[in-house]
């Protein structure tokens, strides 16, 4: 029996080949490994598979543009690689030549593969910047609001995702970590580029082992486990940032703010603080303000701020709370009242931009780019922000700001996407049905019969990752890897780059993309680039065949794990190592936002009561918590075993506070229909005494599956509720968790099918 390795985000594991055929195991290196990656060569993960080119029967037979009204209702037609390619090329060149390429939107938005060279969204933009480019999107549905408002305020959310204080640092040296939204294990399974070592588990049972107190405000208590006692704070959904001020206003009240720290690391705390105090407005944001907006008592939120001027205080925003209406706002408030405590760049304290959103965070490992396949440039300069492609296709030409300047949007005839599925992330899926049928053609690779797939024109079946070879590493992890082949990718699936090639031959820029390399010689030549960087920080690699024989590098001996505490060299010298931000210091109060003069984000931290938010909720509405799974990472894996034991009845659980749960006289396992104006969905009901009152946790992930007849959702997608709506003219980022649902037990519905493909004609 012999053993090599594959990679993915959640995990490593070991191609383990014997009597039986190949398995996959956990890598010994992974201390606390994922299971949700096991289960990838699975008969139930099979039965998804696209296994041939398929095109869109009225598409093949009429043309582009034919009945997009049937886009998710229609009969595939297979068809041989040669005659996809030729479509696929002969459609492209279509657009490009009748509309320009900024009617070509390269969406490829999603985690696609680990792998450096197989990442699917370098290559889809490589290819179509080979062909003249496309309009793209920026930020991500995850960070988008954070991304745009945190260089503003202190850095680049890139730069602090890399720099967090380690779980060591924590365990050593803070007395309290006080986290809004938790420290969810379930997100922490996963990293960009894949993951070697899981430690978010492990750093939080040093720090309960070393005694820091640990407080989770959160409106869910199960996203924060130590291994020891947590307090528990539940929260009304979308009130962080009055719950933040009324901290700030009492540290204030008690004199126990820095001013030290404020007057010389900072600038604008003499504009926020007459907000903060009600000075300039009327209204002291005091506990008793918050109090009946955040639904947590007035001397709870006394006794904290008290509790928090005496300590060592870690303060850590889960990324959740920026996908929201007013997303900024908690983060900009969370580096405010850091900064009011002094402690930002020393040991154990200042702020946390996400601890547990991935597994990177805390890593005490050097921060060691990896190498990617070059892209080449895209000289359309139209964009999008990520969350707005249902208003981009629904309203071309129509403006939109974004980060204090204002454009429009392209006017799209075809889609190409690689890597990733919007109807798994998008909001408001029955609005982008109404959009998905504006372009006329839609082009995908997936691996899988999707909802996105099912409603494309020409679907391309495309490898996984453990169906080919790559070089694996993800920065801070800590492991390079050569990653091996565990089974053949089934039917005529190929990778992203075959299929790229096919089409660029057929378009005649086939050695522009290629660079007459195969596959194996790009492999080679990424990881003798990345060879060649880390020597220049010292870090020696082994030549390329050493590297294969070896399979893995664990690069613990060569980047011993270290202490780090963010903003130490700010703290130390402010002058000497400015901030990237205009005034080189954090920016409580932003000229360049005040500027900007938006209507729904102003120059400091402020308390916005989202549009969709009932405050104090009426008994039959609930705030809808859309969060991650905990089976898979977003839909990936939606089908495998170790994703369906997590369903009931084959729907996905709908968690409701128990109390709750007993006056609506639901029981375990009881069929409900969640609904509001936009949609409808079913789920199984979970009476949970560890969800805050008038909150519904169902998590994202479940495959689109609406009854063909009534529209209804039947498999439990919250993504049919969630409003399609930015978090502010600012960012443009996604707001899924600013929603109201209503919640009614349902006597009988239709089963759900969503992992059975199309009709294949």
């Amino acid at each position: 029996m012999t053993s090599r390795q594959t990679l993915s985000h959640w995990g490593t594991y070991d191609i383990v080949e014997g009597p039986k055929g190949v398995r996959l195991k956990s890598n010994a290196l992974d201390p606390d490994p994922n299971p949700i990656g096991l289960h990838q060569l699975s008969p139930e993960v099979a039965r998804t598979r696209v296994l041939r080119p398929a095109i869109r029967k009225s598409w093949l037979e009429q043309g582009p543009g034919a009945r997009p009204d049937l886009r998710g209702r229609e009969a595939f037609v297979e068809v041989s690689w040669d005659k996809a390619a030729e479509l696929a090329g002969a459609e492209l060149d279509r657009i490009r030549q009748t509309y320009g390429n900024k009617a070509i939107f390269g969406g490829s938005y999603g985690w696609a593969s680990a792998g450096r060279f197989h990442h699917a969204q370098s290559q889809v933009h490589r290819f179509l910047n080979t062909i003249g480019g496309y309009v793209a999107h920026r930020d991500s549905y995850s960070l988008a609001a954070a991304r745009v408002v945190l260089p503003h305020v202190v850095a680049p959310m890139a730069w602090l995702m890399n720099n967090h204080n380690t779980w060591d640092d924590l365990a050593a040296h803070c007395d309290l970590f006080l986290t809004l939204g938790g420290v969810p294990l379930k997100n922490a399974q996963i990293s960009q580029a894949g993951v070697a070592r899981h430690r978010v588990r492990e750093g939080l049972r040093q720090m309960a082992g070393a005694g820091v107190e640990c407080i989770n405000v959160s409106p869910l208590r199960d996203n924060m486990e130590t291994g020891a006692p947590v307090e528990w704070l539940p929260i009304r959904p979308g009130s962080d940032t009055a719950f933040l001020l009324a901290l700030a206003h009492e540290i204030r009240a008690m004199g126990a703010h820095d001013r030290a720290f404020l007057d010389r690391y900072c600038t604008g705390w003499e504009k926020f603080e007459p907000y903060l105090t009600g000075r300039n407005d009327g209204q002291p944001k005091d506990a008793d303000w918050a109090a009946p907006l955040c639904g947590i008592e007035a001397p709870t939120i006394r006794a904290l701020a008290r509790k928090m001027a005496g300590k060592r205080v870690m303060i850590n925003i889960a990324w959740a709370l920026q996908r929201a209406e007013h997303g900024e706002q908690p983060f900009w408030m969370v580096v405010t009242l850091a900064a009011m405590l002094g402690q930002i760049g020393l040991p154990g304290g200042g702020f946390g931009v996400g601890y547990g959103a991935e597994n990177l965070m805390g890593s005490p490992h050097a921060e060691l780019r990896g190498a990617s396949l070059p892209q080449g440039i895209n000289p359309v300069k139209e964009f999008i922000p990520v969350a707005r492609i249902a208003d981009m296709l629904l309203t071309p030409g129509a403006p939109f700001t974004y980060d204090g300047e204002t454009y429009s949007y392209p006017d799209i005839r075809l889609v190409y996407w690689a890597g990733g599925n919007p109807y798994h992330h998008h909001q408001d899926l029955n609005r982008l049905e109404r959009a998905w049928q504006k372009p006329d053609t839609i082009i995908v690779h997936e691996q899988a019969w999707t909802a996105t797939a099912r409603r494309a024109d020409i679907v391309l079946p495309v490898s996984m990752a453990h169906e080919r070879e790559d070089l694996g590493y993800a920065t801070m992890e800590g492991v390079v890897m050569h990653t091996h082949k565990a089974a053949e990718p089934p039917g005529l699936a190929e990778s992203d780059y075959a299929i790229f090639t096919r089409i660029a031959r057929v378009m005649g820029v086939e050695e522009k993309f290629t660079e007459n390399r195969s596959e194996a010689e790009w492999i080679e030549s990424l990881y003798g680039r990345m060879r060649k960087m880390w020597a220049r920080e010292g870090v020696d690699l082994p030549d390329y065949a050493a590297f294969r024989e070896a399979g893995v590098i664990d690069l613990q001996p060569h980047d011993p794990p270290e202490q780090r505490v963010m903003l130490s060299a700010f703290r130390a010298d402010p002058e000497g190592a400015p901030l990237e931000t205009p005034s080189g210091r954090i920016e409580i109060f932003s000229d360049a936002i005040h500027a900007m003069g938006l209507p729904d984000c102003f120059g400091h931290p402020t308390w916005l009561p989202p549009g969709e938010w009932a405050g104090e909720a009426a008994p039959d509405q609930f705030h809808l918590i859309s969060d991650q799974p905990a089976r898979k990472l977003h839909s990936q894996l939606d089908a495998s075993p170790h994703s369906l034991a997590g369903k009931i009845h084959g729907r996905e659980p709908a968690h409701l506070n128990d109390r709750d749960a007993a006056r609506l006289g639901l029981a375990y396992g009881d069929l409900v229909e969640i609904h509001n104006a936009r949609g409808r969905c079913l789920a199984s009901a979970v009476p949970d005494a560890g969800v805050a009152p008038n909150v519904l946790r169902l998590s994202t992930g479940a495959w689109f599956d609406p009854c063909p007849e009534t529209g209804l959702e039947r498999h439990g997608n919250p993504n049919v509720l969630t409003q399609d709506r930015p978090a502010s003219q600012l960012s443009q980022g996604c707001a899924a968790h600013s929603c109201l649902v209503r919640i009614v037990k349902a006597t009988q519905a239709s089963a759900p099918a969503p992992f059975t493909p199309p009709e294949l004609a």
